[in-house]
């Protein structure tokens, strides 16, 4: 996967490097860390839009992120595209955990799910939930999923 700043700048080393650098940057600095990782979609025509997020939480201080977007021609139903979004986000976060266990560093994973059952997107909840938690991560859905329905949400195109 390729990864970017906000700005559009690639990161020139590996996602892992990155994430490191920014954390050992940041702690230094004196910010208390939390990461969320997110992944949202859409649908254009034939082809589904992936966006992945790292979003950094600097503790009252902001934040910044790294991103990764991907496409699939591949047609989803609701259901799998959702658990689709999980398992990259999870994908992430397991790459990454050891990183964020070494330095105490608080991870969530976020998933665009919604938890009205009036909601499509909701009849995958059960699942993903099962699979984040099975993993150890920490979850959340909507509203509280702030990295993939805010942030990565944004980075679609």
């Amino acid at each position: 996967m390729l990864w970017r700043r906000f700005s559009g700048e690639p990161l020139h080393v590996p996602v892992k490097s990155a994430v490191e650098e920014a954390i050992i940057r940041e702690t230094t600095a004196g910010y208390k860390l939390k990461v969320c990782i997110g992944t949202d979609s859409q649908v254009k025509h034939t082809e589904t839009e992936f966006a992945t997020v790292i979003v950094f939480l600097r503790e009252k201080h902001g934040g910044f992120m790294f991103i990764s977007n991907d496409k699939s021609r591949q047609p989803f139903t609701i259901k799998e595209r959702m658990l689709l979004e999980v398992a990259k986000s999870i994908e992430i976060a397991f790459e990454l955990c050891d990183l964020f266990n070494r330095y105490d560093v608080d991870m969530e994973v976020h998933a665009d799910i919604n938890t009205n059952p009036q909601f499509k997107s909701n009849e995958a909840l059960r699942e993903a939930m099962g699979y984040i938690l099975g993993m150890g991560y920490a979850f959340k859905a909507k509203p509280d999923a702030f990295a993939s329905s805010c942030c990565a949400d944004k980075m679609v195109n």
